[in-house]
């Protein structure tokens, strides 16, 4: 019968795992010599696992590969292990992790790959050196921290180094080095990242310390600095994170991504993350099985008594925790997890000991003595957190929300010193404490700056004539009314069913006759300039009069409005600057009275800030002018803009606008005379008339950076 050499990997592990229920329950003698340590590295781009022992090998250990899943086992006879754990991550070029397990007088190491790959095995003093071959047909470039070396002599410069937050708050920091050939060494010191670089220079502009905290991502600081002939950077991050490198063309690329802590999760990540195991059983024990699966994990497991039975199962290559959960879940078992000890009990044993747990614990709460501890606030109302600690009121729903307080607890509010004093149970006055913290803190303060530009620009142009005649002969015998005798004269005036008559002695009557009467308008405020011209004959005693009038004006103007306002986060402000006028209004009776109207430059806004530092202004502006007179009273010009916008901090943006134009073009004229070629300007009148004006609102928020920022 033919074996491959996957299976015969899972029937080994099978024998190795009975084995290890076996040797657990009756002991063994421990082994002379023992692994104290197993480390991955790179050693001139050559992947080495070394095992240290407390004494030299005698003999190479036997071993054997697999391809899939990629994995190199060595066992080492009558040789115990000395570590404290069973799994070490490495993450380094094409090694994943290392696996270290115990079964009777001997230990097998197990190297689990991302691709299948030979070796080499040599021992120097203590140590036994594992060499991986590389792979075939793979960059050097492309493992994740496997990089080329340095083929020139001379070092060079780096010539950036510059830190940026990638997605799901990853921290990255960017090398830019001098070319693709740059040697790299990558290693990660207890809680910090060393990243070097072979044979280069750090420019004095690059000798810096980076504090990035507040960029939100794992990493905290970012020192560079010159170590002989390499550049060192070393990467401080904080919390819970993983790491990975990669290089592309001449950038190097160093990227912490943060890690969420679950602890009920059996291991942190996304989906099943355990390493792979494979499982081939028949009709074996539930115990058995996950006293397995502890000393593969490394996990102390605390089975119920209620749990018994068999199972019979195969499982290839599949995450640990992936088939726990599945081995549960066949059995109807259920498991809590505190620390590294796993409860594993049916649901209904885990669901009633729960609820026993609880009802004990508020029972607890009814008896435990109550304590009062007073709370100073710096910036919060305390009648306000009186209200939220009560959950009094609600909005317009008047909803009551869940109380913090326990049934027993109240709370009193002191206006004048701005305390609480809060009589509770010592773990709901914990939880106040650390409601509080979040609650009194300092408002962030917002400075809104509005311009409102008006601009106009007017033009007027108006040109007339006026055209008469005069008679200056002496009339003889003339009409009734005018005097009579040598000499007289008489004049006809505009109206020409009116004469203005004047006598005297020897008087004189002047009637004067205006035939067309078409000047220009004023502009401005301006009377428009005239050109008389007089054609008479002397012969004839008779006079034609020709007056030109012509008026233009231009102007230009702009005013600039610009109120500002100071206030808190999400605390509507409000300022305004104008004129109450006084209008009429009827009553009921019949009677008047005096109301007043504003006429104001108003600016009312209510800022939010976000949590990416932009900021949503609610805006309500108001720019009213006296308008013209009327019988009840002065008319207001307005001009309003109501919107919601979002700004970024420090950013200017036009939330509207107002643009109108006027054109006028009037012409007057005699009919007939006024329409013929030439001649015609001389019976007509034109005006043109031209207006524009246009408003806009600039608004310009700005966070103000306090002292507790700062």
């Amino acid at each position: 019968m033919k074996i491959n050499s996957s299976q015969c990997f899972v029937s080994l592990f099978r024998r190795f795992s009975l084995s290890i229920v076996i040797l657990a329950s009756a002991g063994w003698a421990q082994a002379q010599v023992t692994i104290e340590a197993v480390t991955g590295s790179l050693q001139s781009g050559v992947e080495v696992v070394k095992v240290d022992l407390n004494q030299a090998l005698t003999a190479l250990p036997a071993g054997f590969s697999i391809q899939s899943p990629a994995r190199i086992a060595l066992d080492f006879p009558n040789v115990a292990s000395a570590m404290g754990r069973s799994n070490i991550e490495v993450n380094q070029g094409n090694l994943k992790s290392i696996s270290v397990v115990q079964a009777g007088d001997r230990s097998r190491v197990v190297l689990n790959l991302k691709q299948y790959t030979t070796y080499k095995t040599q021992i120097q003093g203590k140590s036994l050196l594992v060499l991986l071959d590389p792979l075939v047909g793979s960059a050097v470039a492309t493992a994740p921290q496997v990089f080329a070396e340095n083929q020139n002599r001379d070092t060079m410069p780096l010539r950036d180094l510059d830190f940026r937050r990638g997605e799901d708050a990853t921290g990255r920091v960017v090398v830019a080095l001098p070319n693709n050939q740059v040697g790299v060494d990558i290693r990660q010191q207890g809680q910090t990242l060393v990243v070097e670089f072979m044979k280069t220079t750090l420019p004095e502009g690059l000798r810096r310390r980076l504090d990035v905290a507040d960029f939100g991502t794992p990493v905290k600081t970012i020192s560079a600095f010159q170590v002989g002939d390499r550049v060192r950077v070393i990467i401080e991050p904080q919390g819970q994170w993983i790491h990975s490198a990669y290089q592309t063309d001449s950038q190097f690329v160093v990227e912490v991504k943060p890690v969420k802590v679950d602890s009920s999760k059996l291991t942190q990540g996304p989906g099943y993350t355990g390493q792979k195991l494979s499982l081939n059983f028949q009709s074996i024990e539930v115990r058995s099985l996950l006293q397995v699966i502890a000393d593969f994990t490394n996990f102390n497991i605390i089975t119920s008594d209620s749990v018994n039975g068999t199972v019979t199962l195969r499982l290839q290559d599949v995450p640990w925790d992936q088939a726990l959960d599945i081995i549960l879940q066949s059995k109807g078992l259920g498991m809590r997890k505190t620390g590294n000890v796993l409860w594993i009990a049916p649901k209904d044993e885990i669901n009633t000991k729960e609820k026993l747990d609880l009802e004990s614990a508020a029972a607890l709460q009814g008896l435990e003595p109550l304590r009062t501890q007073p709370f100073q606030l710096n910036y919060t109302k305390a009648t306000e957190v009186a209200a939220q600690l009560n959950s009094v009121g609600g909005g317009s729903g008047s909803s009551t929300g869940a109380r913090l307080l326990s049934p027993r607890g109240s709370v009193i509010s002191e206006a004048r010193t701005n305390q609480l004093f809060v009589t509770d149970i010592p773990s709901k006055l914990e939880q106040v404490q650390q409601l509080i913290a979040k609650l009194d803190i300092p408002a962030r303060q917002v400075l809104i700056e509005a311009r409102i530009v008006e601009a106009s620009d007017t033009f007027g142009k108006s040109l007339g004539v006026k055209l008469g005649g005069t008679d200056l002969r002496a009339q003889q015998g003339g009409d009734g009314g005018y005097a009579l005798g040598s000499g007289n004269r008489a004049a006809f005036g505009t109206n020409f069913g009116n004469a203005v008559a004047s006598s005297g002695a020897g008087g004189v009557v002047d009637l004067s006759s205006a035939f067309v009467n078409l000047p220009a308008i004023g502009q401005g405020g301006f009377s428009p300039a005239t050109f008389a011209l007089s054609i008479f004959s002397s012969s004839a005693n008779r006079f034609l009069n020709l007056e030109l009038s012509a008026l233009e004006a231009d102007g230009k103007g702009k005013v600039v409005s610009s109120p500002r306002v100071v206030t808190a986060d999400q605390i509507k402000a409000l300022i305004e600057q104008g004129t109450e006028l006084p209008f009429q209004v009827a009553t009921s009776s019949g009677a008047t009275s005096i109301a007043f109207r504003k006429a104001n430059l108003k600016l009312e806004v209510t800022p939010q800030i976000t949590p990416e530092g932009n900021i949503i202004l609610t805006l309500d502006i108001t720019k009213d002018t006296v308008g013209q007179s009327t019988a009840a009273g002065f008319a207001i010009n307005t001009k309003h803009i109501q919107t919601q916008v979002l700004v970024e901090n420090g950013g200017t943006v036009v939330i509207g606008g107002i643009f109108e134009m006027t054109e006028i073009n009037s012409e007057t004229k005699v009919p007939f005379l006024g329409d013929l070629p030439g001649v015609g300007n001389l019976f007509k009148t034109r005006n043109k008339t031209s207006n524009k004006q246009e408003m806009l609102v600039f608004i310009t928020p700005k966070v103000i950076a306090d002292k507790a920022a700062r």
